[in-house]
């Protein structure tokens, strides 16, 4: 059994216990529904008897008892409901876990579209976004910015080796802390509230912004003045025959409060809304401020924010907003707060707390928020990385690294959006800028997967994740594709136009001159007109890039385009090929050196019942 088979039995194990768990929680609930049904109707029934029958108060008292009974039953009962609610969210994230590893695409959540953009370099050529993409098989995140910032690493067009090598580092630490990526997964979803909902911080951070309220300290002093002058005059009429003014300040503060009351209801309004949708983030950012890390250095260091200044950690601040809301509760019975207010200026001190709480909630918000968004585009890089033990993080040289190195080296590389049944690796190397490689073979051989396998696994190495191979080595490039080529009716553009258009700007990008080499895939290049113009031209296109500040492979079915190796000592051939056996086309999808020998157009033709002429098939 291998690494990730093992891996899988594991998970599902683990699935097989959570639902048996699930199921003593769904019959442990129901009898605490019957018992709360019961209880109910048998203490009411009671008490109705014993109020009418023996004495009025025994049936009250029965009353208040079944009423006492009935709440700590019903207690226990939420909690079994939360923790059921718990278990069938970690049953979700299992099962998604095992949708990742056999890519069942129908139980992979997938990600909000965003749009894809066919003027990236190689966004759509890739599938690294929109449906059964790179992206979605990644993405674990809950936030809709965590998700975003995920897809802007994939699609990074100017890599950054330091960053790289951060997450790098990260993701090897966060890959074995499967209990801590589970466990911030799972109050991540509960705190939204939905499995299906992302959450989006921005609107907070908006929010927080745009509700921005002036300071009350003015106003607070001004109506302490008031309610302190009410006793003092209070004192004097008492004690030292000064008349009764102290009604005269009542009145004034009572005026005062009523005309100055529009500050603080604004304010209160915010506070209810702050408390509902920070207290939907407080569990995440208390989880990530509490959490032992022990020895893993730089997870650590990444969520300093949470827990470096106590006083203003974010439980801390929660408890402090929580705290001054209810207080401002006060409010909704209007007689209780007039009379308080005339008192003690009440509400214009529990408004300006809130307002010094809420400036320091604005203030951290925003580094809070960019942490966590971190975290989760990481821990999905790393549950990535976790899913498939055998990937690797590949080893990405700096310029002045490169010397007796490859250019680019991987073993056993393949692509990460196919099948394990039905995945075939290759070993392949680029020794030094400017090298080309054409790649020859029949149709459905392998020529356009393999392009593609190249490409993905870049995004996936610049990124900072792990790579499809055994063993990947890597310099800095720059990405540009031309595989997934269409014609655009609304542009009035041809097929064949819209190609050109697709390698002109491949090489206006490869002229752009600054920067790391160009790494370009083309696919079946100029195969929209006839054969001669198609030779003429990939043979003119070729001599461009060839010796240039690139490399890059270049599919074709072109045969006479191999040629070009005789004169061209830096373009290369290799092919893929194919068998007949018992009349069925059989691919091994190996990658091999030289141009391809066979060709299987007419063997489909055949083996599908289309007529052929042999002696066509011999010109």
């Amino acid at each position: 059994m291998n690494r990730k088979q093992a891996r899988l039995s594991a998970l599902q194990y683990h699935i097989e216990r959570l639902r048996r768990r699930l199921a003593i929680l769904d019959k442990r609930s129901d009898r605490y529904s019957w018992v709360r049904l019961a209880l109910f109707l048998a203490g009411f029934a009671l008490s109705v008897l014993l109020f009418f029958l023996l004495r009025w108060w025994a049936g009250l008292l029965c009353l208040a008892l079944t009423l006492i009974v009935f709440n700590i039953v019903a207690y226990y009962h939420r909690q079994i409901d939360r923790s059921i609610a718990r278990h069938k969210t970690l049953l979700h994230i299992k099962m998604t876990q095992v949708a990742r590893i056999t890519l069942d695409w129908s139980a992979i959540p997938p990600v909000e579209a965003g749009g894809t953009r066919p003027e990236h370099p190689f966004e759509t050529d890739l599938d690294i976004t929109g449906e059964r993409s790179l992206h979605q098989l990644l993405n674990s995140a809950v936030s809709r910015e965590g998700s975003q910032r995920l897809r802007t690493w994939l699609l990074t067009t100017t890599p950054d080796l330091a960053s790289m090598r951060q997450r790098q580092a990260l993701i090897q630490e966060l890959a074995p802390m499967n209990l801590f990526r589970d466990k911030l997964l799972l109050v991540s979803i509960l705190s939204s509230r939905s499995l299906a909902a992302q959450w989006e911080g921005r609107k907070l951070i908006t929010w927080l912004d745009e509700h921005t309220t002036r300071s009350l300290l003015p106003t607070l002093l001004i109506a302490s003045a008031i309610a302190l002058l009410t006793p003092v005059l209070l004192l004097l009429s008492q004690f030292a025959g000064f008349p009764q003014y102290w009604m005269l300040s009542l009145v004034l503060a009572a005026g005062f409060f009523f005309v100055r009351r529009k500050d603080t209801k604004e304010l209160f309004e915010d506070a209810y809304e702050l408390q509902m949708t920070f207290g939907q983030l407080s569990r995440i950012l208390e989880y990530l401020e509490k959490y032992p890390y022990g020895t893993h250095q730089h997870v650590k260091k990444l969520c300093e924010p949470f827990f470096q200044d106590r006083e203003h950690s974010p439980s801390r601040l929660l408890k402090h907003v929580e705290r001054l809301v209810i207080a401002a509760s006060l409010g909704k019975n209007p007689l209780l707060l007039l009379i308080i207010n005339v008192l003690v200026p009440w509400d214009f001190y529990i408004a300006h707390r809130l307002n010094y709480y809420k400036a320091q909630i604005a203030t951290r918000l925003p580094v809070w928020l960019d942490v966590w968004f971190e975290l989760e585009a990481l821990t999905s890089l790393a549950g990535f990385a976790y899913l498939n033990p055998e990937y690797v993080l590949p080893t990405v040289m700096a310029a002045e690294e490169q010397t007796e190195q490859p250019l680019f080296r991987a073993c056993e590389l393949g692509h990460p959006l196919i099948p394990e049944s039905q995945k075939v690796s290759n070993d392949f190397t680029f020794q030094h800028v400017g090298e080309v490689m054409i790649i020859t073979g029949s149709n459905m051989a392998g020529k356009s997967t393999f392009l593609r396998t190249l490409g993905i696994n870049l995004c996936l190495v610049y990124a900072g994740g792990p790579v499809c191979a055994s063993a990947f080595q890597c310099a800095l490039f720059r990405i540009f594709t031309c595989i997934k080529v269409s014609d655009s009716v609304t542009g009035g553009y041809s097929y064949f136009y819209a190609e050109v258009k697709r390698l002109k700007a491949l090489l206006d990008e490869l002229k752009q001159g600054a920067g790391f080499p160009l790494f370009f895939l083309i696919d079946e290049i100029f195969k929209g007109t006839n054969n001669r113009e198609r030779l003429i031209g990939s043979r003119s296109y070729l001599r461009a890039l060839v010796g240039q500040n690139c490399v890059g492979a270049v599919s074709t079915h072109d045969l006479e385009l191999v040629r070009l190796a005789d004169t061209l000592p830096a373009i290369t051939n290799y092919h893929f090929r194919e068998e007949v056996i018992d009349g069925q086309m059989v691919f091994d999808y190996i990658l091999r050196p030289g141009p391809c020998p066979t060709t299987n157009a007419l063997k489909i033709m055949r083996l599908e019942g289309l007529p052929v002429e042999v002696e066509q098939s011999l010109i």
